[in-house]
Protein backbone atom coordinates (compact mmCIF):
# COMPACT_ATOMS: atom_id res chain seq x y z
CA UNK A 1 0.00 0.00 0.00
CA UNK A 2 1.37 3.47 -0.85
CA UNK A 3 2.61 5.34 2.23
CA UNK A 4 0.04 8.14 1.97
CA UNK A 5 -2.81 5.59 1.95
CA UNK A 6 -1.46 3.78 5.01
CA UNK A 7 -2.29 6.90 7.02
CA UNK A 8 -5.99 6.68 6.09
CA UNK A 9 -8.21 4.09 7.82
CA UNK A 10 -9.67 1.62 5.29
CA UNK A 11 -13.27 2.49 6.20
CA UNK A 12 -12.62 6.08 5.06
CA UNK A 13 -11.25 4.80 1.75
CA UNK A 14 -14.36 2.67 1.31
CA UNK A 15 -16.66 5.58 2.18
CA UNK A 16 -14.73 7.90 -0.16
CA UNK A 17 -14.86 5.45 -3.06
CA UNK A 18 -18.58 4.86 -2.42
CA UNK A 19 -19.28 8.60 -2.50
CA UNK A 20 -17.31 8.84 -5.75
CA UNK A 21 -19.33 5.95 -7.23
CA UNK A 22 -22.57 7.76 -6.38
CA UNK A 23 -21.25 11.03 -7.84
CA UNK A 24 -20.18 9.23 -11.02
CA UNK A 25 -23.57 7.51 -11.24
CA UNK A 26 -25.33 10.85 -11.00
CA UNK A 27 -22.92 12.32 -13.56
CA UNK A 28 -23.58 9.49 -16.04
CA UNK A 29 -27.34 9.84 -15.59
CA UNK A 30 -27.26 13.59 -16.16
CA UNK A 31 -24.98 13.20 -19.18
CA UNK A 32 -27.26 10.56 -20.65
CA UNK A 33 -30.34 12.77 -20.22
CA UNK A 34 -28.54 15.73 -21.82
CA UNK A 35 -27.19 13.58 -24.65
CA UNK A 36 -30.73 12.81 -25.78
CA UNK A 37 -31.03 16.46 -26.84
CA UNK A 38 -28.00 16.38 -29.15
CA UNK A 39 -27.18 14.27 -32.20
CA UNK A 40 -24.95 11.27 -31.58
CA UNK A 41 -21.69 10.69 -33.41
CA UNK A 42 -19.30 7.76 -33.55
CA UNK A 43 -16.77 9.91 -31.69
CA UNK A 44 -19.20 10.53 -28.82
CA UNK A 45 -19.81 6.80 -28.55
CA UNK A 46 -16.17 5.67 -28.48
CA UNK A 47 -14.62 8.40 -26.31
CA UNK A 48 -15.90 7.11 -22.90
CA UNK A 49 -14.20 3.68 -23.02
CA UNK A 50 -11.03 5.20 -24.48
CA UNK A 51 -10.95 7.85 -21.75
CA UNK A 52 -11.72 5.28 -19.08
CA UNK A 53 -8.91 3.00 -20.29
CA UNK A 54 -6.38 5.40 -18.80
CA UNK A 55 -7.59 4.16 -15.42
CA UNK A 56 -5.77 0.90 -16.13
CA UNK A 57 -2.61 2.75 -15.17
CA UNK A 58 -3.60 2.16 -11.54
CA UNK A 59 -2.48 -1.44 -11.99
CA UNK A 60 1.12 -0.24 -12.18
CA UNK A 61 0.88 0.01 -8.41
CA UNK A 62 0.91 -3.38 -6.66
CA UNK A 63 -1.72 -1.97 -4.27
CA UNK A 64 -4.41 -2.20 -6.98
CA UNK A 65 -3.40 -5.48 -8.61
CA UNK A 66 -6.06 -8.16 -8.83
CA UNK A 67 -5.52 -11.95 -9.04
CA UNK A 68 -6.57 -13.61 -12.31
CA UNK A 69 -9.70 -15.38 -10.93
CA UNK A 70 -11.03 -12.06 -9.60
CA UNK A 71 -10.19 -10.34 -12.90
CA UNK A 72 -12.32 -12.93 -14.69
CA UNK A 73 -15.15 -12.60 -12.15
CA UNK A 74 -15.21 -8.81 -12.42
CA UNK A 75 -15.05 -8.91 -16.24
CA UNK A 76 -17.91 -11.44 -16.46
CA UNK A 77 -20.12 -9.47 -14.06
CA UNK A 78 -19.38 -6.28 -16.00
CA UNK A 79 -20.24 -7.98 -19.30
CA UNK A 80 -23.51 -9.27 -17.80
CA UNK A 81 -24.40 -5.78 -16.57
CA UNK A 82 -23.65 -4.43 -20.06
CA UNK A 83 -26.43 -6.59 -21.50
CA UNK A 84 -28.98 -4.52 -19.58
CA UNK A 85 -27.44 -1.28 -20.85
CA UNK A 86 -27.34 -2.58 -24.43
CA UNK A 87 -31.00 -3.56 -24.24
CA UNK A 88 -32.04 -0.06 -23.13
CA UNK A 89 -29.86 1.96 -25.54
CA UNK A 90 -31.71 2.70 -28.73
CA UNK A 91 -31.35 5.36 -31.40
CA UNK A 92 -33.91 7.35 -33.34
CA UNK A 93 -33.65 9.55 -36.41
CA UNK A 94 -34.86 13.14 -36.34
CA UNK A 95 -34.47 14.82 -39.69
CA UNK A 96 -31.10 13.60 -40.91
CA UNK A 97 -29.58 13.31 -37.44
CA UNK A 98 -29.34 10.32 -35.12
CA UNK A 99 -30.25 10.78 -31.44
CA UNK A 100 -30.28 8.53 -28.39
CA UNK A 101 -33.85 7.55 -27.65
CA UNK A 102 -34.92 8.44 -24.13
CA UNK A 103 -35.65 5.39 -22.07
CA UNK A 104 -37.58 5.73 -18.83
CA UNK A 105 -36.12 2.42 -17.72
CA UNK A 106 -32.51 3.58 -18.25
CA UNK A 107 -32.47 5.80 -15.16
CA UNK A 108 -33.85 3.03 -12.97
CA UNK A 109 -31.41 0.52 -14.44
CA UNK A 110 -28.46 2.81 -13.72
CA UNK A 111 -29.68 3.32 -10.15
CA UNK A 112 -30.17 -0.44 -9.71
CA UNK A 113 -26.68 -1.18 -11.08
CA UNK A 114 -25.23 1.46 -8.77
CA UNK A 115 -27.05 0.00 -5.76
CA UNK A 116 -25.89 -3.52 -6.63
CA UNK A 117 -22.34 -2.21 -6.92
CA UNK A 118 -22.56 -0.40 -3.56
CA UNK A 119 -23.96 -3.46 -1.77
CA UNK A 120 -21.31 -5.69 -3.33
CA UNK A 121 -18.58 -3.25 -2.31
CA UNK A 122 -19.79 -3.11 1.29
CA UNK A 123 -19.98 -6.92 1.48
CA UNK A 124 -16.64 -7.55 -0.25
CA UNK A 125 -14.74 -4.82 1.61
CA UNK A 126 -14.64 -7.00 4.72
CA UNK A 127 -12.75 -9.79 2.91
CA UNK A 128 -10.87 -8.07 0.06
CA UNK A 129 -8.22 -5.36 0.41
CA UNK A 130 -9.44 -1.86 -0.50
CA UNK A 131 -6.93 -1.40 -3.34
CA UNK A 132 -7.69 -4.78 -4.86
CA UNK A 133 -11.41 -4.06 -4.55
CA UNK A 134 -10.90 -0.75 -6.34
CA UNK A 135 -9.13 -2.59 -9.14
CA UNK A 136 -11.92 -5.14 -9.35
CA UNK A 137 -14.58 -2.47 -9.61
CA UNK A 138 -12.62 -0.64 -12.31
CA UNK A 139 -12.47 -3.91 -14.27
CA UNK A 140 -16.20 -4.45 -13.73
CA UNK A 141 -17.01 -0.92 -14.93
CA UNK A 142 -14.72 -1.15 -17.94
CA UNK A 143 -16.16 -4.49 -19.03
CA UNK A 144 -19.64 -3.06 -18.59
CA UNK A 145 -18.93 0.07 -20.66
CA UNK A 146 -16.82 -1.48 -23.44
CA UNK A 147 -19.37 -4.02 -24.81
CA UNK A 148 -22.17 -1.49 -24.36
CA UNK A 149 -20.34 1.15 -26.38
CA UNK A 150 -19.28 -1.36 -29.05
CA UNK A 151 -22.92 -2.44 -29.42
CA UNK A 152 -23.99 1.21 -29.59
CA UNK A 153 -21.37 1.90 -32.28
CA UNK A 154 -22.53 -1.06 -34.38
CA UNK A 155 -26.17 0.04 -34.05
CA UNK A 156 -25.23 3.66 -34.83
CA UNK A 157 -23.21 2.70 -37.94
CA UNK A 158 -26.09 0.61 -39.30
CA UNK A 159 -28.53 3.46 -38.79
CA UNK A 160 -26.06 6.00 -40.19
CA UNK A 161 -25.73 3.93 -43.38
CA UNK A 162 -29.54 3.89 -43.78
CA UNK A 163 -29.75 7.65 -43.20
CA UNK A 164 -26.98 8.35 -45.73
CA UNK A 165 -28.50 6.00 -48.30
CA UNK A 166 -32.11 7.16 -47.98
CA UNK A 167 -31.63 10.66 -46.62
CA UNK A 168 -33.78 9.62 -43.69
CA UNK A 169 -34.37 6.32 -41.92
CA UNK A 170 -37.54 4.44 -42.62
Amino acid sequence: MPAFLQQIPSQYLIIGSTVMAVVMGIFVTVMRLRAANRPVSAKKIIIPPIAMSSGALMFISPYFRVPLPQILEAAIVGALFSIVLIATSKFEVRGNDIFMKRSKAFFFILVALLLIRLVAKSVLSSTIDVGELGGMFWILAFFMILPWRVAMLVQYKRLEKVVKTNGVAS
